[in-house]
């Protein structure tokens, strides 16, 4: 036992006990220090490999700092370390494990490691894999999304090791999907380039779009004869397919043709020849005329002097000596018809999406036209009024959720409180203007619409009065902040779907009213047949003083829905008055169905001429306003007319 235990102090004391450090990034660098002197493309690789093997969690930094030339080697110790300031004299040295000082040194004594571009190159691609394979998730992210933004050939490999032995299964579909768009650029195997592409032929994302596009990319090349092993996207006829000055000028460019003669290259030609005030016999000042300037070239050229211009006979013989080449920058044949073929597929699903997507924008507008319309649809349909004023309850109501910001911070709140109080204010305001003028103008269509119009001009002017000029905001809540993106192509924001559904229940709220209610059935009634309604015990006075109060809190509850997208101002409502009378007119007059159909049909219109417009708004609105005329040439009482007395009216 004691000779064992002698052995022991004996192993200790000279021999040293295991190295701790042994697997660490000190022990690895002090196990290659050659190749990390003297690093290169050839001996850089198994370093990278014995880095990788240590696990040691300081390699990455490393890397980094040896790819900036911030590493240094101690030529008394020989060991690597970092520096504190390189302008110090003694310098800092920092641990390249633990980034803690360890002491100083003279600076003679530290040696810069300087690796070449070609061994930073490939540190680089080195830093990506041990980004790739870090144990943080997080980091592993970051490398995806650096390669995603700046991708280079070397990322191609490390990505699909990493991909493959990724746990996440989020982050392994991205990191998948990355290597597919990476093979299509950099991976020398034109099988496993076509498999990618293939794979994406489905898929409309901007990204996969510019992977495919340059695979397509050409150049026109000119040769006397056809050339082989090219990638040939289609043989080019000057005169049919290319301009013959410009197959010419190509020919020039190649040096295969003469130029032609030029108006700059003829004029410097005649100063060059001039001599005692003549060129080639003429006098200079006869040379004022483009035709006196070509006949004295001419001459020179007779004379050798200058070059002859080139005939069109010559220009027309030249171009037949050669072909002239549309040819892929993509050299495998295969790859390109995988391209052409995968962005033909794609581009027919980007017009069904752009098809889709114009459907959701017409379906939107839509809505709001029908939010604005179905109040002036009741009252007109009712009491055959023709109101001017009934945007300005739609400001109304958009000024009333401005207000009820103003005093409710909280967004969601205020929009809730609003919409309710925008109705009442709005219904109050219609009964009033009821009362006051409408219903000493019953049957009077003239007075009443010059009268509403006066009364709009006044509610205008009282609101600028009240709120200025100046666009006052009416803010969404941030739940309908952003869009519902389905697609790179189909999106819609939160706000109209808000809109859509907002309408959709004011739509089911109307036909219960008007379908279930006793005041549903005496409005239908007064509609219908208002002598015979009045006869039956109903008050036609009264609905319609409630009709009209009821149109007009539905068109503030219209104004506070507009007002979270457009401009609040005193001209909201002229905005939207011109197309609410157009969807009543259009649908037909007193029919909520009709307006619904009025709504759909002049917001798909207007949404369709400005797609084939989109630089002229207002030849939008002309051309629907000239269809709209037309169509009611041919269906005077709109697309759902009044059924009944009244429909004769």
């Amino acid at each position: 036992m004691l000779r064992l235990l002698v052995s022991l102090i004996v192993f200790v004391l000279f021999i040293g006990p295991p190295q701790a450090q042994e697997s660490g990034l000190q022990a690895v660098l002090q196990n290659n220090q050659k190749a990390v002197e003297r690093a290169s493309r050839k001996t850089v690789d198994p370093l990278l490999d014995a880095l990788v093997a240590s696990r040691s969690p300081a390699v990455p930094q490393f890397l980094e700092k040896w790819r900036a030339k911030d590493v240094w080697l101690n030529q008394k110790d020989g060991l690597f370390y970092y520096l504190k300031s390189e302008k110090t004299d003694p310098v800092t040295l920092v641990d390249i494990e633990t980034g803690e000082a360890v002491g100083t040194a003279p600076k003679d004594d530290m040696k810069q490691l300087k690796p070449n571009s070609g061994v930073r190159e490939v540190l680089a691609s080195a830093l990506v894999r041990f980004q790739l394979q870090a144990d943080d998730k997080a980091r592993r992210i970051a490398a995806v999304s650096a390669i995603e933004r700046s991708a280079e050939p070397q990322h191609l490999d490390a990505l699909r090791k990493a991909a493959a032995a990724e746990a996440d299964a989020e982050l392994k579909l991205r990191m998948d999907r990355l290597v597919r768009l990476l093979a299509i650029r950099f991976d020398p195997d034109p099988a496993q380039r076509v498999a990618a592409i293939r794979s994406f032929a489905s898929n409309t994302a901007v990204d996969v779009r510019a992977a495919l596009n340059p695979l397509l990319a050409t150049t026109i090349v000119v040769a006397d004869k056809m050339p082989e092993g090219v990638n040939l996207a289609r043989r080019l006829t000057p005169g049919a397919n290319l301009s013959t000055e410009a197959a010419y000028d190509l020919l020039v460019e190649k040096g295969l043709a003469p130029a032609k003669l030029t108006r700059d290259v003829r004029d410097k030609a005649l100063l060059a020849h001039l001599q005692n005030e003549n060129v080639a016999g003429i006098p200079r000042a006869e040379l004022n005329t483009e035709a006196a300037r070509s006949e004295a070239y001419a001459l020179l050229a007779e004379n050798g002097l200058v070059p002859p211009p080139v005939t069109q006979a010559e220009i027309r013989e030249a171009l037949e000596a050669h072909v002239f080449l549309e040819v892929y920058a993509e050299s495998d044949a295969t790859v390109t018809n995988a391209a052409r073929e995968s962005l033909a597929s794609i581009e027919n699903r980007v017009d069904l999406y752009r098809s889709i997507d114009l459907g959701l924008d017409a379906l939107s507008l839509a809505s709001i036209y029908f939010l604005a319309a179905i109040g002036l649809a009741i009252t007109f349909g009712v009491m055959g009024v023709i109101n001017m004023a009934h945007g300005e309850f739609i400001m109304i109501g958009a000024y009333t959720g401005y207000v009820v910001q103003q005093v409710i911070p909280d967004y969601t709140i205020s929009i809730i409180v609003a919409l309710p109080l925008a109705f009442l204010i709005a219904f109050a305001a219609g009964v009033a203007l009821e009362r006051l003028v409408i219903r000493h103008l019953v049957h009077r269509p003239l007075e009443t619409l010059l009268a509403t119009f006066g009364i709009s001009i006044a509610l205008q002017q009282l609101a600028k009065n009240i709120f200025g000029t100046q666009a006052r905001p009416l803010t969404s809540p941030a739940w309908l902040d952003g869009a519902w993106v389905i697609n790179d192509v189909i999106s819609i924001s939160l706000i109209r779907i808000a809109i859509f559904v907002l309408a959709l229940g004011f739509l089911g709220l109307l036909i219960f009213i008007l379908t279930r209610t006793r005041f549903g059935l005496e409005v239908r009634a007064v509609t219908q047949n208002p002598r015979m309604a009045s006869s039956m015990g109903i008050n036609p006075d009264r609905i319609n003083m409630l009709t009209f109060g009821l149109g007009s809190g539905i068109a503030g509850i219209a104004g506070v829905a507009i007002g979270l997208f457009a401009k609040v101002t005193s001209e909201l409502g002229s905005a939207y008055i011109v197309q609410s009378f157009m969807t009543v007119v259009v649908g037909g007059v007193g029919n909520i169905w009709g307006t619904l159909a009025g709504a759909g049909m002049i917001g798909s219109l207007q949404k369709v001429i400005e797609f084939l417009n989109p630089s002229n708004t207002l030849a939008a609105q002309t051309y629907m306003i000239i269809f709209i005329i037309i169509f009611i040439q041919f269906r005077p009482k709109g697309i759902i007319a009044l059924k009944g007395r009244a429909a004769g009216d």
